[in-house]
């Protein structure tokens, strides 16, 4: 409780710098608005939309990019990161791979992606995949490759086969490594999103923040910063209580 509250403290004291700075006009109101500039478009957001579609409508866009590129990055990381790290042979395999572009900045190989697909959300779901399939891989494989052989080895001399073996006591065990890599994962994602539609697309609160700079009106700018602010917190703390509540042993 007491960190929480220092936590509220430093958000407060910030608010009042940007209220001072603002007030005093020590700042030019183009390059940092008001506080009651930012509040009075949110609402205008909320009531007129921009752009011919409603701040809600831009919020779901991204955030159906987001979730269907987390999806299919669950589905094929976790299993491909738990047959790679039991099988040394087949991470020989997808290794050199996933290690050649992970380090790559994402944006650098989204044209190739843009000529392929599209501008539409297959391309920029397709980012998303690639920007997060390789941090939760990672963690996924790191995760098995540090269970005690002779865990594995009881079970299996316990007559436990090798499908009971995946599900009964490696994934159980990865379990949460798993969600720390998708946090993980979740971070990239998000931030290369944002970056995704800044570049190429009609609709999202990248490309707004993108679009509204353009005109400079960075009371929108604002209010789409702090959105999306909001929503990487939110996302990250569900993750976060779900992990306290359902694996509050790790660590102790």
């Amino acid at each position: 409780m007491r960190l929480r509250g220092i936590s509220i403290g430093s958000v407060i004291v910030l608010f009042i710098i940007w209220t001072i700075v603002t007030k005093l006009e020590w700042v030019d109101p183009y390059f940092i608005p008001k506080p009651q500039a930012v509040w009075s478009s949110f609402l205008v957001l909320i009531a007129e939309g921009y752009k011919g579609a409603s701040l809600l409508t831009h919020i779901a866009n991204s955030m159906y990019r987001l979730f269907t590129a987390l999806f299919f990055v669950f589905v094929t990381a976790v299993p491909l990161g738990i047959l790679c790290g039991y099988s040394q042979h087949i991470r020989a395999v997808f290794a050199p791979i996933i290690e050649f572009y992970r380090p790559l900045p994402p944006l650098a190989y989204y044209a190739l992606l843009v000529l392929w697909l599209g501008i539409d959300n297959e391309s920029k779901i397709a980012l998303l995949f690639l920007s997060g399939f390789a941090p939760l891989f990672i963690a996924t494989a790191a995760s098995v490759e540090k269970l005690p052989a002779d865990q594995i080895n009881a079970s299996l001399s316990l007559g436990a086969n090798k499908l009971k073996l995946f599900w009964f006591i490696i994934l159980p065990s990865c379990y949460p490594d798993i969600l720390t890599g998708l946090r993980t994962s979740i971070g990239v994602t998000y931030a290369t999103l944002v970056a995704a539609e800044m570049v190429a697309a009609t609709n999202g609160i990248g490309w707004m923040v993108l679009d509204a700079s353009r005109y400079l009106r960075s009371d929108i700018v604002f209010v789409g910063i702090i959105l999306m602010g909001i929503i990487a917190i939110v996302l990250d703390g569900l993750l976060r209580f779900y992990q306290a509540r359902r694996f509050s042993w790790v660590g102790k």
